[in-house]
């Protein structure tokens, strides 16, 4: 990849900023015979819990005019076993891997990192806290800067090995509360955004449609609102922020990176597209030549 793509993010030396992200791109594993995985910027691992999860009944997936609905539900091989019958091949492809973990519990959380952190072939952590506390009364991680400080303080002193990142869900009044709460308890950079809570209805049958009602809305129609919250975070953090959110093209990469990210992940783009990373990097790549740029001359040059 050519060095105008080069990205450091947290210590951690990117070929380029563009990254797959989480619960869109499997194992990585599975795109082996379809991407260069060594070549792409990183590829953030789907959710790894403290034991396997079967998911959400189906449907799970629905289009819409915008973008896609999920339900997947977390589900996942568990944290061990993706150690040993994952991991493995990852390294062998030379590929920058994030593992993206969560938990219902403090404890799950720490749980994870544990395992992770005796493990070789890593590049960093990915905190989801889009998740309900089961020991609060379901309070979310990611609403309540008090719970987000305390699940990623615990998480920091266990992962001590790599950098940590906190993905931050768009589910809340103001982001910046949070980014603050992350930064504060020793995140190395935050992610966001994650997924909108959203419902599709079949007028016909008057039914939901997917199979545990609600899901997570993602792709082009949530792009203007991610692009905003971007900005906000990193207007209120000194660590580095990841942006993601409806980013299809090299051009929607350029944008976040403008609105103050370090680097972009691609996501609802996959399903459709499992070359969408590498094909995404190449665009921003042609669009720096033009702008006779680096990726990191971008970074939060945004003029309001």
């Amino acid at each position: 990849m050519p060095s105008r793509l080069k990205t450091s993010l947290f210590g951690v030396t990117l070929k380029t900023p563009v990254l797959a992200a989480s619960g869109t791109f499997g194992y990585g594993v599975e795109f082996r015979e379809q991407v260069n995985l060594g070549a792409l910027g990183g590829i953030v691992v789907k959710g790894l819990s403290r034991e396997p999860m079967d998911g959400n009944p189906p449907p799970r997936l629905f289009e819409t005019r915008g973008g896609m609905l999920n339900s997947i539900g977390l589900q996942n091989i568990g944290v061990r076993a993706f150690v040993l019958d994952k991991l493995p091949e990852l390294r062998e492809l030379r590929a920058t891997v994030f593992a993206n973990i969560f938990g219902y519990a403090v404890e799950d959380y720490v749980e994870v990192a544990r395992v992770l952190e005796d493990a070789e072939g890593l590049a960093g952590y990915e905190l989801n806290v889009s998740c309900p506390n089961t020991e609060r009364g379901g309070m979310y991680f990611s609403s309540d800067p008090a719970l987000l400080g305390e699940v990623v303080s615990a998480v920091k002193k266990t992962a001590r090995r790599r950098p940590l990142m906190v993905k931050l869900s768009p589910n809340v009044a103001r982001i910046e509360p949070l980014a603050r709460a992350a930064a504060d308890a020793g995140a190395d950079a935050i992610s966001l955004v994650n997924t909108f809570v959203a419902l599709a209805v079949d007028p016909r049958t008057r039914r939901t449609r997917l199979g545990a009602g609600f899901g997570g809305l993602s792709g082009p129609g949530i792009k203007p609102v991610a692009l905003r919250m971007v900005y906000e975070a990193a207007q209120a953090v000194a660590i580095p922020v990841i942006g993601l959110g409806g980013i299809a093209t090299g051009e929607d990469a350029a944008e976040f990176l403008i609105a103050g990210a370090s680097a972009v992940q691609v996501g609802t783009a996959n399903f459709w597209d499992p070359q969408a990373p590498a094909r995404i990097a190449g665009e921003l790549d042609r669009f720096l030549e033009q702008e006779n740029s680096n990726a990191s001359d971008l970074v939060g040059t945004l003029k309001l």
